[in-house]
């Protein structure tokens, strides 16, 4: 179909001429896309609805009036070490699932969250223990809370203990939800999440007095020498949530432990597992991942 165009020099039409037709609407073919630009948006966490499978453990988010699966970052067999065969270690875990917002509560990552808030129970928010595992009935706490004191006795010093507790106390710590399990084959597991007022808080506490070069500040009970885990897979780390993962140096004693720490807005997490022999590397990553899942 060719184009009528009227020249610019035309004469003026008559007054009894029809009018010039005009060009029918364009008529749409499809949806308007939301970002033409190139630029990739940024994820909305609310909508995401991709679900994680790491074999047995499923993560599973709840929203306020509903719940949907939300899969943020699952480790492909083949890049992680040990992962050769379907008996690799891994635990099974059950359902695990994000408790639901306050109405009205942006999650801890979302701009309007400037305080980088976890706002669900942080109760809630701690790893359940894996299918079969004898939890630990000292960390318990009280309905739930665990005391300063309670969590200060996983170090092995005392003046660390007096140290790292003037530290927590002088920065506002507000709550310590943990849980602790053993497995069968003795693998003992302790998970804490420390909470204070703001994001702010936890990342000046993680760089200026928590974290060394190559190793934390206060040492754990039975791990006095650690070294940065060099074997924790890079595909492990979440959008928001920032780990750091050691093993205890050789020699070891009787037991070798792992441990990691996990800065996740306002909250700061201890994941310490140990074992007669050695601390497996495979269920120590499943469980740091999962917690840091729970957390992003």
């Amino acid at each position: 179909m060719t184009e009528q165009q009227a020249p610019t020099d035309a004469a003026p039409a008559p007054a009894d001429a029809p009018p010039m037709p005009q060009a029918p609407p364009e008529v749409s073919t499809g949806p308007e896309p939301v970002n033409p630009d190139p630029v990739k948006p940024k994820k909305d966490r609310r909508t995401l609805r991709a679900v994680l499978r790491w074999t047995a453990a499923v993560v599973v988010f709840g929203a306020v009036g509903a719940s949907a699966a939300y899969g943020v970052t699952g480790l492909d067999r083949t890049d992680v070490p040990g992962l050769a065969t379907e008996s690799d270690g891994r635990w099974e875990y059950p359902e695990i699932v994000r408790p639901a917002l306050p109405a009205g509560s942006p999650g801890p990552f979302e701009d309007a969250n400037t305080a980088g808030a976890h706002h669900a129970d942080l109760r809630e928010l701690v790893l359940p223990a894996p299918e079969g595992a004898e939890p630990d009935k000292e960390l318990r706490g009280k309905d739930g809370w665990l005391s300063q004191k309670a969590f200060l006795a996983a170090y092995g010093s005392k003046d660390d203990r007096e140290t790292f507790g003037r530290l927590l106390t002088d920065n506002g710590l507000r709550h310590i939800a943990a849980r602790g399990w053993t497995t069968r084959d003795g693998t003992r597991t302790s998970v804490y999440l420390l909470q204070f007022n703001t994001a702010a808080v936890v990342d000046e506490i993680q760089s200026t007095d928590l974290i060394g070069y190559d190793a934390p500040e206060y040492a754990l009970r039975g791990a006095a020498e650690v070294t940065t885990d060099e074997a924790f897979p890079e595909e492990a780390a979440l959008d928001d949530v920032r780990h750091y993962v050691y093993a205890e140096a050789k020699p070891y004693g009787a037991e070798r432990v792992r441990e990691a720490y996990v800065v996740a807005g306002d909250t700061l997490a201890l994941i310490v597992q140990a074992r007669k022999g050695s601390a497996e590397a495979v269920p120590f990553q499943q469980t740091v991942v999962l917690q840091s899942q729970l957390l992003g």
